[in-house]
């Protein structure tokens, strides 16, 4: 009886089998790995269609050294002229004065350590701990109730007002702060977005208490819609600190052949090498 076809063909089908799984394995492995990643890149994931709360948010209050810019108008530009700053200009050896309702230029007033602005005509103004729209109400109240412009419109700014994004943003650097209710998506908005190599699970902002020089740091997760709205990070205060950490892929890019080990023709190669090293083995 010959029992030699019986084997070889026993041994071929063991040969073919281990090639199908150990390439199985291989691409199931490369494309969970590829899928895990694509994950840590969308934004918001879990909210679709509807309403979500802020538990909170952050009123930005005038405080010592801010500095504001304060323009009055009326239907009397002459009269609106007495309470606004005069700016000088130098052009050409020249020394030019307009006040800042004709030239629409930040014309700053700075908060004392009384939280106290110096005004024109009124005199001194306690502003500290007022919010923007405070503030143009407490001025516009003077202004009426003195009977110096009955129908002020105050536009109040804030100038000195900061933050400042470092890390893997297209442009980091120091970005102003528009009004009360810029919050974290806009600056980075401003920043010119994350790059793909940024972690939108663990971006960091570092805050600083003006009253005790205390820096308390939070965690946001940007891919969490209802995490990142409800955090007392997302709008941001003046002097905030963002940092957005490298992923793994850009960390490792700072090392010789870091992500050689991640890419596809490592493993195609892996398993090209593999493959013949079993054909090998089975013969």
């Amino acid at each position: 009886m010959n029992i030699r076809p019986s084997l070889s063909n026993n041994s071929t089908k063991r040969k073919h089998l281990f090639v199908v799984n150990l390439i199985s394995a291989l691409a199931l492995l490369y494309t969970f790995c590829s899928c895990g990643s694509a994950k840590k890149v969308t934004y918001i994931q879990d909210l679709d269609s509807g309403a979500v709360k802020q538990s909170s948010a952050n009123i930005i209050k005038a405080k010592p050294n801010d500095k504001l810019s304060i323009v009055i108008s009326s239907k009397d530009p002459q009269l609106a002229l007495l309470f606004n700053k005069p700016i000088v200009v130098h052009r050409l050896g020249q020394t030019v004065e307009a006040s800042a309702y004709q030239s629409h230029d930040a014309s700053s007033y700075t908060v004392d350590q009384n939280g106290d602005i110096e005004f024109a005509v009124i005199g001194k103004i306690h502003i500290g701990g007022l919010s923007k729209e405070e503030i143009e109400a407490k001025i516009k109240d003077e202004l009426t109730s003195n009977s110096l412009v009955n129908d002020a419109l105050v536009t109040v700014e804030w100038i000195n007002h900061y933050a400042t994004i470092l890390g893997e943003v297209k442009t980091p650097g120091r970005y102003n702060l528009d009004g009360n209710n810029t919050n974290i998506f806009e600056i980075l908005g401003l920043a010119g977005d994350l790059t793909i190599y940024g972690k939108r699970e663990n971006v960091k902002l570092l805050r600083t208490n003006p009253d005790n020089g205390e820096v308390t740091t939070y965690k946001v997760n940007l891919c969490n819609g209802d995490e990142v709205i409800n955090s007392p990070a997302y709008n941001i205060l003046p002097n905030d600190v963002i940092y957005v950490e490298p992923n793994g892929y850009r960390a490792r890019q700072r090392t010789v052949n870091g992500n050689a080990v991640r890419s596809t023709s490592f493993w195609i190669s892996l398993a090209s090498l593999l493959v013949s090293v079993g054909i090998l083995i089975s013969r």
